[in-house]
């Protein structure tokens, strides 16, 4: 509002229409109306000709509701809820005239108030969203207007515009760059707000526009960009820009990926850039991933939506019973119950039954209570609260605490059963650390432990040995050599120091590694690299760069050295370089056992290896090299095949072990999270090999796991594939033999014919046989995809996580999403129902605080509906007594407080504070988590168990309270009291019942527990005796005159009240202690374990299994030994080859 006031009038119109326009633009989403076919026009520097393509603004929106869709979207989801939709049938009744045995707004009210509660929440949750994307879209960035950079907000930025970047900027938008402050056009990225990735890309702009390195050059670009429409593949884009030259012909230039920079990435280490805005706001390749902001419902609402629909049905017949009697009542005693006026002949006999029917509905309508949706809300926000404020989830480090921002699916977290997680920054730190390596036969390690001294040399003795000389001290040099040698990092010295940057993250590590051993890589150029040995500045003069692929699996360099010999350094897999070593190997059983050590403890391992060229033997093998180069169709197999010539005859120098982080936590979360009966499924960009040792190391995949590999190139493949293991698994399980765990293993391309609607099913069916699944190579569409085939064909409830963008559709497709948050700018904690801050936290957010959410949940409902039926019944009952009169057995505003004053606490302390087991059992014993799987709290079985003991109840109280009160109390001046000295009495029978029932429900008495039960108890027997001298005073209520004393000086009615409820509840006492002797559920053995503080004896298992865990390890990796090796695949090499270190930073 504080632009609208300093503006003035005109402008504050202005604002007001563009802010209708911004609400239009959310409302639709879709984009304009422009054809989304074919490609666009992007014109260079020419706005007005961008404006007539009504191209879509850069606004974006992560919100659920706006001011033009809040109310249908709102109601809607409200009166999806039957328990609302039921009611506002009863509020539309009361209107009709002589209908209504109440007063017309005795349901309007109550209703509007549960409207009113529920909009809040959700207007609260959602203002968070809206405040969130409104920081986002008031970012600040530069755009060129006329021949300078202007700030401007990101909302303000639109297709056509040239904005100019600096370090550390987030891209507004889809961008193509045009030039950079660095060499050739080159500049950094960092992709950790929409993959979590840490390492950088680097990205180059056309020679033909890398030379704009000033606005004044830059505003004079002239032509147009032909670019595709927008689409969701991130990884693809095609476009040419058609630039105009000095001599005023056109010049077609060619756009590729390489180009693109995405809306949520981060310039980095280049000090600035200038782009070309392709796409904007919702048009962006991040947001075509993402999905509309649904509207989830859960289980639970959802049986309880079946549940009052039958409870309907019952009301209906009770309505039509009631009615029937009435009916039969008017038109065939009309004569002996002369006395009530009665006059049959004047009604038409079926407007009067309609009517009678429409007026018992009223009556009993409280059988579907009107509060619990209210309290529900409540609770569900209570438990919200809860969450966000449990410093077991809050991260010191970040400052940052647990936040649920969607809390009316809280109880969902204690029933999932599927667990959907992205690997890096979600799993993983995406931090590598040159841990261990072995070279010459000999391991060396960073830090050795004090039990492994003697086996395990720290890295200064392999200093030592190199420089006095050791028999291996040749090896260690060539060792250390290749580290700094072979390789694609580029280093950066800013402030002295170095900093490598890297496309692998593994690859940054060994270049680290060799620095803290003496061989400092310090200058890269387009044919050489130098390094620095103790000290002293060497050339290597690169010839070639044999670069990694997934079929390959290991990268080399040939260099020249400074002594002019040629080498051939090569680093990769074990299961390729040992197949290419030469004869008479000296280390290749020590190297070998050394790996099997590494891979054990989860670290990702590199073979590596050299051999000399001679001089002959590389100029013969340089022309085939070249000539496959130049090949242009299968350049990429004609390039393996040269390589395949050079690689052979290799000497074995040793392997190398780095740890890829993982973040603090993950191995035992996932591990109890199996425990606890969920199965995770990991999906990830990552290639197969590193998704496999993260799988080993984060204990996802255990060492005794079959893997079932799926890396098929077509679609009759896959299927074959699918069928034959899915045969292979049913035909074990049909023959009773043990079944062998499996972990299924599947890459990219077979799971986009395994998303096919012919294989989908087949594929779900094997993948769900699999203990732990893991999907690679996948898009952010895909990982939504795989969530949705889960959702859509098994009944159960999943759970998203991730930390980046590429993670929102994902998130957002499961039941609940999950999103790790912490780093600034990350877009899945925005889209997410709960953001945590760390993988570990979900532990205790889906066994704590998820099984409490559930069965709090759970027996809030049961009770409400349990305490509401206990007492309105007996409004049917009576009317055997009343003639169907329609005459009520309770003081109305008596009967009205009894949800609103009496019972009201119980309810929300039980939802709220009540724990059947406490935090530390749940962690224990995971297994517990399975009753929230299995509906043990809340199903229809147990919902009827219910209703039928609400029904027993009624009848016993109804039934009794009439003998006891047949014959009345006489009141002081001998009157008779009529019905409500009885109706009083069954009254607070009823709830002295219903209140033992809640006392008898509750399992942590807390001083909230006091005040909700004997509390509300206390209050009523307070209430009652004021009520009755105050209401007749202000001739509110006469109903209650000179009743309360009586009754409070009966013996019969304390008898009554307190003697009956307690042998009905003796009943219920014994039922449950039953159960607990001879029927025991898992909890009511563990409520007795934290009762006595018995000690857990499992530890002692757990050493068992570290005692095997070694040997399967060197089992499975005998079978299947793997690696990892995170280099980007191909195209790399030649970009960084153009790249020279020695050159001045340009100025832009």
């Amino acid at each position: 509002m504080s632009n609208l006031q300093l503006n003035g009038k005109g402008k504050r119109k202005r604002g007001i229409v563009e802010t209708l326009k911004e609400w239009a633009d959310d409302f639709g989403k879709s984009g304009s109306k422009q054809n989304m076919e074919g490609e666009r026009k992007i014109y260079i520097n020419n706005p007005p000709l961008n404006e007539q393509q009504k191209f879509r603004n850069n606004t974006v929106s992560t919100s659920k509701y706006n001011v033009v869709t809040f109310l249908p979207k709102f109601l809607f989801e409200q009166f999806s809820k039957y328990a609302n939709l039921f009611f506002l049938f009863t509020v539309i009744i009361q209107q009709i005239p002589g209908v209504s045995p109440t007063n017309r707004y005795t349901t309007i009210a109550p209703l509007s108030l549960v409207l009113l509660v529920a909009a809040f929440k959700e207007i609260q949750e959602d203002l968070k969203r809206h405040q969130s994307d409104a920081e986002l879209n008031a970012r600040k960035t530069q755009v060129l207007v006329g021949s300078q950079f202007v700030e401007r907000t990101w909302k303000n930025v639109k297709v056509g515009d040239i904005v100019r970047l600096t370090n550390n900027d987030f891209f507004p938008s889809d961008l193509l760059i045009l030039s950079s402050s660095e060499p050739e056009g080159l500049c950094y990225i960092e992709t950790a707000n929409l993959d979590g990735e840490t390492n950088l890309k680097i990205k180059q702009a056309s020679p033909s526009t890398a030379d704009l390195t000033s606005p004044a050059q830059v505003a004079r670009l002239q032509g147009h960009l032909r670019s595709e429409q927008p689409n969701n593949s991130l990884y693809t884009y095609e476009g040419t820009m058609v630039l105009q030259t000095s001599s005023l012909t056109t010049k077609d230039v060619p756009v590729d990926p390489t180009q693109l920079l995405l809306r949520g990435a981060q310039l980095r280490n280049t000090q600035w850039m200038y782009g070309l805005v392709v796409f904007t706001g919702h048009e962006t390749k991040l947001f075509r991933n993402a999905t509309a902001t649904p509207i989830k419902k859960t289980n639970v609402e959802k049986l309880v939506n079946k549940q009052i629909l039958f409870l309907f049905i019952l009301l209906l017949l009770l309505s039509v019973g009631s009615s029937a009697g009435s009916f039969i009542r008017t038109f065939s005693f009309s004569d002996e119950l002369w006395y009530l006026l009665l006059d049959e002949s004047s009604q038409n006999k079926a407007k009067s039954f309609v009517e009678d029917v429409l007026t018992f509905l009223i009556l009993y309508n409280n059988l579907i209570p009107i509060s619990l949706i209210v309290t529900v809300e409540v609770v569900k926000f209570q438990q919200a609260i809860l969450i966000n404020s449990d410093l077991d989830m809050y991260y010191p480090p970040t400052d940052t605490p647990a936040v649920c921002r969607t809390s009316s699916l809280v109880e969902e977290l204690g029933q999932i059963e599927y667990v959907f997680s992205d690997k890096t920054g979600t799993l993983t730190r995406n931090e590598m650390e040159f841990r261990e390596c072995s070279i010459g036969g000999i391991p060396y390690a960073d830090t050795v432990d004090e039990n492994r001294k003697g086996e395990v040399f720290s890295f200064a003795e392999m200093r030592n040995n190199l420089a006095n000389g050791h028999e291996t001290a040749k090896t260690i040099d060539e060792f250390i050599t290749l580290l700094a040698t072979c390789h694609t990092v580029i280093p950066e010295i800013k402030d002295e120091k170095i900093t490598y940057q890297a496309s692998s993250p593994d690859e940054a590590a060994l270049v680290a590694g060799a620095e803290s051993l003496g061989y400092v890589f310090t200058t890269r150029k387009p044919q050489s690299v130098y390094i620095k040995r103790f000290g002293i500045e060497q050339e290597y003069q690169v010839l070639n760069i044999l670069e990694f692929n997934s079929t390959r699996k290991r990268m080399s360099s040939i260099l020249r050295c400074p002594d002019g010999t040629i080498k051939l350094y090569c680093k990769g897999a074990d299961t390729v370089i040992l197949e290419r070593l030469s004869e008479n190997q000296l280390y290749v059983e020590a190297t070998t056992t050394h790996l099997e050590d590494y891979a054990t403890e989860g670290l990702r391992t590199l073979c590596i290896a050299m051999r000399e060229i001679p001089e002959e033997e590389y100029r013969r093998w340089s022309q085939i090299y070249d000539k496959a180069a130049a090949t242009i169709n299968g350049r990429g197999e004609a390039l393996d095949k040269a390589a395949e010539l050079i690689e052979k005859n290799l000497f074995l120098l040793g392997a190398t072990a780095i740890e890829d982080k993982l973040q603090e936590g993950v191995p035992d979360t996932i591990y109890t999270l199996q425990q606890a009966g969920i199965k995770v499924w990991v999906l990830t960009g990552d290639r197969q090999e590193t998704a496999i040792n993260i799988g080993l190391s984060c204990r996802l995949i255990s060492e005794s796991m079959t893997l079932v590999i799926v890396n098929e190139e077509n679609a009759n493949d896959t299927r074959e594939f699918l069928t034959k293991r899915l045969q292979a698994i049913q035909a074990q399980r049909e023959s009773g033999t043990d079944l062998e765990e499996l972990a299924l293993i599947i890459d990219g391309k077979s799971l986009t014919f395994a998303l096919e609607k012919d294989l989908s099913k087949l594929f779900l069916d094997l993948a769900v046989m699999c203990k732990a699944v893991v999907c690679c190579r996948v898009s952010p569409l895909q990982k939504a995809l795989v969530v949705k085939l889960v959702k859509k064909n098994k009944k159960a409830l999943l759970l998203a996580i991730g930390d980046g963008a590429n993670d929102v559709s994902m998130i957002q497709a499961a039941h609940i999403g999950v999103g790790i948050s912490g780093v600034e700018g990350l877009q899945a904690a925005r889209s997410a129902d709960v953001a945590i801050s760390q993988f570990r936290y979900l532990k205790k957010l889906l066994l704590v605080h998820g099984t409490w959410s559930y069965q709090r949940l759970s027996r809030l409902i049961l009770y409400t509906f349990y305490k509401n039926i206990a007492l309105y019944l007996t409004n049917f009952w009576f009317s055997f007594f009343n003639s169907f009169s329609g005459q009520v057995l309770f003081e109305s505003w008596t009967l009205t407080f009894y949800n609103v004053l009496f019972t009201v606490l119980p309810p929300v302390v039980i939802g709220v504070f009540d724990q059947f087991v406490g935090a530390r059992m749940l962690d224990r014993y995971p297994e517990l988590y399975t009753l929230g799987q299995r509906n043990a709290f809340f199903s229809t079985r147990i919902f009827w168990q219910w209703i039928a003991n609400a029904l027993y109840h009624s009848v016993a109280i109804f039934g009794i309270g009439l003998l006891v009160f047949w014959d009345e109390l006489i009141l002081a001046q001998g009157w008779i009291a009529g019905q409500w000295i009885f109706g009083t009495a069954v009254y607070v029978a009823v709830l002295i019942l219903v209140l033992g029932k809640a006392a008898l429900l509750t399992d942590l008495w807390t001083k909230y527990s006091l005040i909700a039960i004997p509390g509300s108890l206390a209050f009523t027997f307070i209430y009652l005796p004021v009520y009755q001298i105050v209401a007749p005073l202000i001739g509110f209520s006469l109903e209650y005159d000179q009743i309360v004393p009586r009754l409070w000086s009966s013996l019969v009615f304390w008898l009554f009240i307190i003697g009956l409820p307690v042998l009905m509840l003796i009943r219920d006492f014994a039922w449950k202690s039953y159960k607990r002797l001879f029927r025991p559920e898992p909890y009511h053995l563990v409520q007795e374990i934290q009762i006595l503080n018995l000690p857990d004896f499992r530890p002692r298992m757990d050493q068992f299994q570290k005692a095997i865990k070694k040997v399967r390890a060197v089992q499975r990796l005998r079978r299947n030994r793997g690696f990892a090796f995170s280099q980007t695949e191909e195209g790399q090499a030649d970009l960084i080859r153009q790249y020279d270190t020695t050159l001045q930073k340009r100025e832009g």
